[in-house]
């Protein structure tokens, strides 16, 4: 088997689609396009180049954070390993289609502003160790700092 690892910046082109397979696993499953766009350094125009399309496949704990967070025309960075799955359509002609089974998806923070919903428990040593700039907790609680599910961190345009 092989294991062509690659990140991918692109934009979604189709609402992910949750499905789960006979063994009760589920899936999700969404395409993407990357352009590629070049400036031509003597007339300072942009001009398109070839589309890739491929096949974003999610697995185990990337299902619930990729289902919750991303729809058609979201700008994103996928990175996984690379197959390509070779098939015959109804008409009869062999065809492959190029997928990736994401180990990571996350916004293009060059392409877009996202808030952060956090829902984990945060040691409060591992937010302030290591930043002279940190400040401690207000409620006096040294051991852990609960992250209320409300609150959200947003990235400022």
């Amino acid at each position: 088997m092989y294991e062509a690892q690659c990140a991918v910046v692109g934009t979604v082109i189709t609402n992910p689609v949750k499905r789960s397979t006979p063994t009760g696993d589920e899936v999700l499953s969404f395409r993407m396009a990357s352009n590629a766009r070049r400036q031509d350094r003597n007339t300072g125009e942009w001009t398109d180049g070839g589309t890739l399309y491929l096949t974003v496949t999610c697995w185990r704990r990337l299902v619930r954070g990729v289902g919750a967070s991303l729809m058609k025309g979201d700008p994103i960075i996928a990175y996984g390993q690379l197959r390509t799955n070779e098939y015959t359509n109804r008409d009869g002609i062999e065809r492959a289609d190029l997928e990736m089974r994401a180990s990571a998806v996350g916004p293009d923070l060059a392409r877009c502003n996202v808030s952060i919903h956090r829902t984990k428990t945060v040691a409060v040593d591992a937010v302030t160790d290591g930043d002279p700039g940190a400040t401690e907790p207000v409620d006096g609680d040294q051991d852990h700092e609960r992250i209320d599910d409300d609150v959200r961190e947003s990235v400022p345009a």
